[in-house]
């Protein structure tokens, strides 16, 4: 299991946010989004919204630390990466 996380730098709604992802699969994000409290609507495409507050706890349990760029790198390499105006990927729904 590998989970990344990027420094809250994105600024939105007067907060600052870090993302979420997994080079494994959507299924290892949505549970260990869901073991960190992370609620279904935090999910895009293909990353977790995790605001700033709680950048901490992801990284407490496992999320490894990693610039923006490294991120998408990892997530591009896993064939994982959902941009905006490319179909999200088939299957169920995160849980919830």
């Amino acid at each position: 299991m590998t989970l990344y996380i990027d420094p809250p730098t994105w600024p939105g709604h007067g907060r600052l946010w870090s993302h979420l992802v997994s080079d494994v699969s959507f299924e290892e994000l949505h549970a260990f989004a869901a073991a960190i409290g992370c609620p279904p609507r935090a999910f895009e495409r293909d990353h977790y919204d995790v605001p700033e507050a709680h950048y901490a706890d992801a990284v407490r349990a496992g999320a490894r630390e990693v610039g923006s760029k490294e991120l998408v790198r990892r997530l591009t390499a896993a064939g994982l990466r959902r941009p905006k105006g490319r179909p999200a990927p088939t299957g169920p729904p995160p849980p919830g």
